[in-house]
């Protein structure tokens, strides 16, 4: 696909995402679902009220009626989307930084696209096959209140709110200044909770911090755990579909730690956990261990989400899925990344023992990341084919699903390019820092190589 990448539609706002072309992607949507009625939300981001207006605008234009939802939650979206049978348009950038915005596509169904879908909007994109109403047959746009409060009450009915009440635990919470600013703090107050935050107000400049909920970028809430002695930390990013954790010590938890520990209380033998090509051995040790089985995919959620609903097709049971940045998927409760509901979850476990315990048989790993951003085509083929030969030189394991892994063993590597971002991202793993260094490294090292010379 040209357009839609693992997540979406996202760019720098003004410049690559312009309302012109979402005006062109709203209605290519509206006309390839031919629904009556579409709705669309949007997170904290200061272009996201232009854009909303764009799509609002492009979907009326093809005869199709709005309901606008306002600052919500991704999974909030989703939810309405389920409720009401009706598709959403979602005007975010998730955790991209403040000057990018994007556009994400969910069905009726509350799902975000299959790929399948997004190919068909995409061609009457290209194609500019768009459907245009006569002037009075132009759709009506109306705006649709108090889906947040439902939303939160869904989840409250969703998870065993009495046990996490029962623990009285002190909860950090960081929302980024995202669209969870609007909605996590109260549903885990009504679990029991006493919650204290930072970074808690919404503000689409993201202020106190970028959307990524990153250890670089989540310094404020590692002190305000200790500072609160708070038993749990949560951050979400911008559009709080993802939920990464500290410890009660103030201790950035990995995110691939917590898709294990929740992963160990979920899957049973013989069913199937969903990952992507990035998966840590941590999960990898979870599913051996458990007796179930392990499917890898490209990264994204679309990606996921597409397999998810492939092996449900054959009667497979799917109870988790998702990947190490901490979009989880408990598919039962709905096919969605959902930060609020997957804390809950681990909110649930927590309620039982301190975090540091339980992520602690998931301990030693060591696991590194880089980024080597491109300015052209020309240097990001040249990096893929220095990744390449790379990989043809190594005493590893090929897998060529995603980019370029390397298993060596005793570690792995990766290099693939961003579906979101003109970078070429670098994942190592390995039982010793040193070697996930060095790979990594090694890896970073070749790609900037190439990039010099293209």
């Amino acid at each position: 696909m040209e357009v839609f990448g693992s997540s979406g539609t996202r760019g720098v706002a003004n410049e690559e995402l312009t309302p012109a072309f979402v005006l062109r992607v709203a209605k290519a949507a509206g006309t390839a679902w031919g629904v009556d009625r579409v709705a669309i939300a949007r997170d904290t981001r200061a272009t996201g009220r232009m854009l909303a207006d764009a799509v609002a605008s492009g979907l009326a234009s093809t005869g199709t009626d709005v309901d606008r939802l306002g600052t919500l939650p991704t999974p909030g979206a989703q939810y309405y989307a389920e409720r009401e049978s009706v598709p959403v348009i979602v005007v975010t950038a998730s955790h991209n930084p403040p000057q990018y915005n994007g556009i994400k596509l969910v069905g009726a169904d509350g799902v975000e696209l299959a790929v399948s879908d997004l190919e068909r909007i995409e061609e009457t994109l290209l194609a500019e096959g768009f459907a245009v109403a006569p002037w009075d047959e132009t759709g009506r746009v109306r705006t649709v209140d108090g889906v947040t409060d439902d939303y939160v009450d869904e989840l409250l009915a969703s998870v065993d709110r009495a046990s996490i009440a029962d623990a009285e635990l002190t909860v950090a919470l960081d929302p980024g200044h995202g669209a969870g600013s609007l909605t996590s703090p109260e549903f885990f107050r009504e679990l029991g909770c006493r919650v204290v935050t930072v970074n808690g107000q919404p503000d689409g400049h993201f202020p106190g911090r970028d959307p990524e909920p990153v250890v670089d970028n989540l310094e404020d809430l590692g002190r305000l755990v200790r500072a609160t002695d708070a038993d749990v930390g949560i951050a979400h990013d911008g559009d709080a579909d993802r939920a990464i954790f500290f410890d009660e010590d103030g201790e950035y938890v990995q995110g691939d730690a917590t898709l294990a520990a929740l992963a160990a209380a979920e899957l049973e033998a013989g069913e199937t956990a969903v990952s992507a090509v990035n998966v840590s051995q941590r999960l990898v040790d979870v599913v051996t261990d458990v007796g179930a089985e392990l499917e890898l995919t490209p990264i994204g959620s679309t990606n996921i989400i597409t397999r998810i609903r492939e092996l449900e097709a054959t009667g497979e049971r799917v109870p988790i899925a998702g990947e190490g940045n901490g979009g989880i998927f408990f598919p039962e409760f709905r096919l969605s990344r959902d930060g609020a509901f997957t804390a809950a979850r681990f909110l649930e476990l927590v309620a039982e023992q301190p975090v540091s315990e339980i992520v602690s048989p998931y301990d030693g790993y060591a696991n590194v990341r880089r980024n080597v951003s491109y300015s052209s085509t020309a240097e990001r083929d040249a990096m893929l084919d220095a990744a390449a030969n790379h990989a043809k030189g190594a005493d590893a394991e090929l897998n060529t699903r995603d980019g370029y892994r390397l298993d060596y063993g005793d570690a792995w590597v990766l290099a693939r390019p961003s579906g979101t971002e003109p970078l070429v991202r670098v994942y190592a793993e390995a039982r010793d820092e040193d070697r996930a260094t060095e790979l990594a490294d090694g890896m970073y090292e070749t790609l900037e190589d190439a990039k010099s010379r293209a």
